[in-house]
């Protein structure tokens, strides 16, 4: 997921895409530990998009500080 869609995206909207992706990574980590993933790169690119959500989450936070 590009930053790009983020930074269009309501908070709202952020909080719910987080709580989605969290899920999901933790449900890949569980399965991967069951029985190997296909593709276990999986796990890295979507750990790598939930910091993406969080980082744009607490940008928005500081900015809202700031103002």
């Amino acid at each position: 997921m590009k930053s790009t869609i983020l930074i269009d995206t309501p908070d709202k909207e952020l909080l719910e895409m987080l709580a989605s992706e969290k899920e999901k990574l933790f449900k890949m980590k569980m399965s991967h530990e069951v029985s190997p993933l296909e593709n276990p790169k999986l796990i890295t690119s979507t750990r790598k998009v939930v910091a993406r959500i969080k980082t744009e989450i607490s940008k928005r936070k500081i900015e809202a500080k700031n103002i």
